[in-house]
């Protein structure tokens, strides 16, 4: 998978939650994904259980916007961005690993209270 894939993906990531577009989600998420968000909480397993994670995401009118630019090594893209919703802003990095269909095989979350503000 190209470089230019991996941040085409992250654009489209950001996309779906601006258009709540979990067309976007479904088609770029592999079968057996997790997602952990944050990191070392209990992982969503399988396209479904990430689908309903981000639903109940967009239900809360999140928003995002990259903060800096992706950083692609290997099969996975890290990528710095704020997630925003009513009065809360989370600053994230997000890394998304690849299968070799270039599907989102893993998606973790880096953040914590201390990257909270009001």
């Amino acid at each position: 998978m190209e470089t230019t894939d991996k941040i085409r993906v992250v654009e489209q990531y950001v996309e779906a939650f601006a258009n709540h577009d979990m067309g976007i989600i479904r088609h770029m998420f592999a079968g057996n994904a997790t997602v952990e968000d944050p990191l070392g909480t209990p992982a969503h397993e399988g396209l479904e259980a990430v689908c309903a994670f981000y639903e109940g995401a967009m239900k809360m009118n999140v928003t995002l916007a990259l903060t800096g630019t992706p950083r692609c090594a290997g099969n996975a893209v890290a990528f710095p961005f704020q997630a925003k919703m009513a009065n809360t802003v989370i600053d994230v990095i997000d890394v998304f690993e690849f299968n070799d269909e270039g599907k989102v095989v893993s998606m973790k979350a880096y953040w914590g209270p201390e990257n909270m503000t009001s």
